[in-house]
């Protein structure tokens, strides 16, 4: 089917869930559950600002250290509570997200990449599906096209999606492009700004596919480095790919942080039970005004797991 007739049954689907009968009820829930809404980029800045506007005007944004607070006194946020956070540290959240936020005074974490920061290296699975687009290849991505092979690779162990990396990059016949990212001096200016900046680790490694040495490093290694540029220890963390390792949860205790956050989907206490484990919404700048309702509601979520999304 093509793209634009996928997109327009996603668009009618979208506006049919979003008035379905359903939606009072789970709206009335939702009103009940803390909504972590979890952003990459800012691809669409006209999109992305109706966004917060809504959100300034039905919910109550609430900022890291609320939840923080809340998680740890069991003491519940007021209702209809939701976290705006940004995983990757996309320029973008510098430059298109900060402004609207700071307008409207929707605190926000930004979750970054370490490594990336004052350089122009590509994301890593970015990289990897541009050179397999340019002939890359390597055993274990045999016959899979550039997004199943970056799926793949997260699957793989993390030597060996280090290797796989290695051997694509020797075999392409063109590099991937440089690009832009944020420097140590920008992750200051969105602190000032009034966002929080948190631990997405060194490299985005899937921590589950990593030994306990590399774990260790890449959370260590970039909260050593958070603490360097910023002045003070990070105390907010984000999974890579969202996905939980209970040795990730040891270290982080260790070094004191406070909250840890997944990408499943999912609607939160507005108490959140283990502050190491709170749930996130998948959203983009892009995601259209039905989508985005139901995703707030939380019926979007839940046909999701009907449908075996994890």
């Amino acid at each position: 089917m093509p793209t634009t007739d996928r997109a327009a049954r996603r668009r009618t689907l979208d506006a049919l869930l979003r008035r379905s009968p359903l939606q009072p009820a789970f709206r009335a829930r939702a009103a009940r559950r803390l909504a972590v809404l979890a952003y990459h980029g800012v691809d669409d800045p006209a999109a992305f600002r109706a966004q917060m506007e809504h959100l300034a005007r039905t919910a109550n944004p609430v900022g890291p250290d609320q939840v923080a607070r809340a998680a740890e006194h069991r003491r519940p946020l007021p209702p209809r509570s939701v976290l705006v956070t940004f995983d990757d540290g996309d320029p973008t959240v510098l430059t298109r997200a900060l402004p609207v936020l700071a307008r409207l005074r929707i605190p926000a974490a930004a979750y970054v990449i370490t490594d990336l920061i004052d350089s122009d290296h590509p994301y890593w699975w970015t990289e990897a599906a541009h050179l397999i687009r340019r002939g890359g290849h390597t055993r274990v991505l045999r016959g899979l096209g550039p997004d199943a092979a970056v799926h793949r690779l997260k699957a793989l162990p993390d030597a060996q999606r280090l290797t796989s990396l290695a051997e694509l990059r020797a075999t392409a016949k063109r590099q991937a492009p440089r690009q832009r990212q944020l420097t140590a001096a920008e992750l200051r200016e969105l602190a000032d700004g009034g966002l929080t900046i948190g631990n997405h680790t060194a490299s985005h490694p899937c921590l589950d596919r990593c030994d306990d040495d590399h774990l260790d490093a890449q959370l260590v290694r970039a909260h050593d480095r958070l603490t360097t540029w910023l002045g003070h220890p990070p105390t907010t963390f984000a999974y890579p790919n969202g996905n939980h390792d209970p040795r990730a949860e040891t270290v982080l205790r260790i070094l004191g942080y406070r909250t840890a956050y997944l990408f499943d989907h999912r609607h939160t206490a507005l108490a959140p039970a283990d502050r190491l484990r709170i749930s996130r919404l998948r959203v983009n700048s892009h995601t259209g005004r039905d989508r985005f309702d139901t995703i707030l509601s939380g019926l979007h979520p839940a046909i999701h797991r009907l449908r075996g999304g994890s």
